[in-house]
């Protein structure tokens, strides 16, 4: 394994690979960092301010510390001039933020925009747009604030199949008549000369806006920023409970209580059952695997033809994301287990292997340096909200990205500072900031961990469809 600029570090407990936000009430305490390529090379982690040792006061908590929690105590200080109590079950940036693929785009949730229109209208598909771009330029500044690799330059989302073509042809009409993108169609010939030669390509539709990023570094970036401001970032303090008394927030953890006016839940794919009650059976956690190759020689950048470092999606349901990293690695994500328990079988991370060796032969047998896995924050109508389920108990959250947080998650901290700080706006009239997160049925409003095995059974059967469908047809 490469130990590029990997600093020792004390932690409080080892990490947890089966850790399950569905069925584990208990993220743990303290544990260590997933062994991902960011943490070993993101360099020495900011200074913290220690685990909470004892009962204290806080104008707002922010339960979580990764991009959206540490962008919403960042917008709060600098904006607002609220310094937000931050708390952190683990290390901080510990779960999404610390294990995605690094990729930012100029979305939100799983919708594309043609389903935006379909879902909502027209009127409202616009004013969303208008919203995610605003998002992206909110990424783009704190970017410049941070030296974490930035690799700009668009989004190429390639067919891995024919009959994807006429989907992403209409999906590039749609996003240049309806919302006036500079999008176009590329031949998998051009993909090839200009691009990258995946074998899978049949073609691509390439969208401006895109920046890859080291995703650890630049948490970091908005941790020594926030801090700088006043804001208390608490590692080692999971919240166990939160009890309301006549407005004020008794928000526990192990070694002492804080009490806060407000709460903002920032926990994406970890939330786990029983944290809060507006939150209980809201998401879906979805594993995704990920790794990370050596760098490739001289032969194998010729081979590939890897001349873009632009971010790349396939069309696959259950898709691939990858990129070439400025040290001339291949990373590369897409699914994994169904549970956390089966997340360390190695059948897993062999289907991301034999997608690297499909898409690029030539790597075939090439060194993996670094591979992890990480729960995704799906919500059950694929869309993210930034949100106060009940307007009359100052409680708050941001979730459910569906993969796409790298990038809106900085939006969304932004806005959920907003809320907090009491502002109002026509924006957050928008679906995804004025309605909550729904339930997947009924019967999970009941019990989620009960009810967690008939879950887990519908998601085998879609995953065996979904699968039927990208591969087969």
């Amino acid at each position: 394994m490469d130990t590029l600029n990997k600093q020792p570090r004390k932690p409080l407990a080892a990490y947890d690979p089966r850790y399950d936000p569905l069925v584990d009430r208990n993220p743990g305490q303290g544990r260590d960092y997933a062994p991902t390529y960011w943490v070993a090379t993101a360099g020495e982690p900011p200074e913290d301010d220690g685990p909470i040792t004892r009962d204290t006061d806080a104008d707002v908590v922010i339960v979580g510390s990764g991009f959206t929690g540490l962008a919403t105590a960042l917008f709060l200080a600098r904006e607002h001039g609220i310094k937000a109590t931050v708390l952190e079950a683990n290390q901080s940036i510990w779960g999404c933020t610390s294990r995605n693929g690094g990729q930012g785009q100029n979305a939100t949730g799983r919708l594309y925009r043609s389903q935006w229109i379909q879902r909502w209208g027209k009127e409202t598909a616009l004013k969303l747009d208008a919203e995610v771009r605003e998002g992206f330029e909110t990424f783009k500044s704190l970017v410049a604030e941070v030296p974490c690799d930035p690799q700009p330059g668009g989004h190429l989302y390639i067919a891995h199949k024919e009959a994807k073509m006429d989907f992403l042809h209409n999906e590039a009409k749609v996003m240049r008549d309806v919302f006036g993108y500079d999008t176009h169609m590329l031949s998998a010939d051009e993909v090839k000369r200009r691009y990258v030669d995946d074998a899978e390509s049949f073609g691509a539709l390439h969208e401006p806006d895109g920046i890859g990023v080291h995703p650890l570094k630049l948490a970091h970036g908005y941790l020594r920023m926030a801090r700088a401001l006043g804001v208390k970032v608490h590692p080692a303090s999971p919240v166990i409970g939160v009890e309301t008394r006549n407005g004020v927030h008794y928000v526990k953890t192990p070694n002492g209580t804080v009490r806060a006016r407000a709460v903002g839940f920032a926990t994406g794919g970890y939330t786990s059952n029983g944290l809060h009650k507006s939150l209980d059976s809201k998401i879906m956690p979805i594993l995704s695997n990920s790794l990370v190759t050596r760098p490739l020689t001289p032969q194998e950048l010729a081979a590939t033809n890897f001349l873009t470092t632009e971010v790349i999606t396939d069309t696959r349901t259950l898709r691939f994301y990858y990129r070439k990293l400025p040290d001339n690695r291949v990373q590369i994500g897409s699914r994994s287990a169904i549970t956390g328990a089966d997340a360390p079988n190695p059948r897993h991370m062999a289907v991301l292997v034999e997608g690297l060796h499909r898409k690029f032969p030539a790597l075939k047998g090439i060194q993996i340096d670094y591979s992890w896995w990480g729960w995704v924050d799906v919500s059950h109508d694929m869309m993210p909200r930034i949100t106060q389920p009940d307007p009359k108990e100052s409680v708050f959250y941001a979730v459910g990205y569906g993969g796409n947080g790298v990038s809106f998650s900085a939006h969304a901290g932004r806005r959920m500072a907003e809320r907090i700080a009491g502002k109002q706006s026509k924006v957050f009239e928008l679906p995804i900031y004025n309605s909550q997160l729904t339930y997947p049925n009924v019967f999970n409003m009941v019990s989620s961990r009960a009810f967690a095995p008939f879950r887990r059974m519908g998601q085998h059967f879609l995953y065996h469809w979904y699968h039927m469908n990208d591969e087969k047809r």
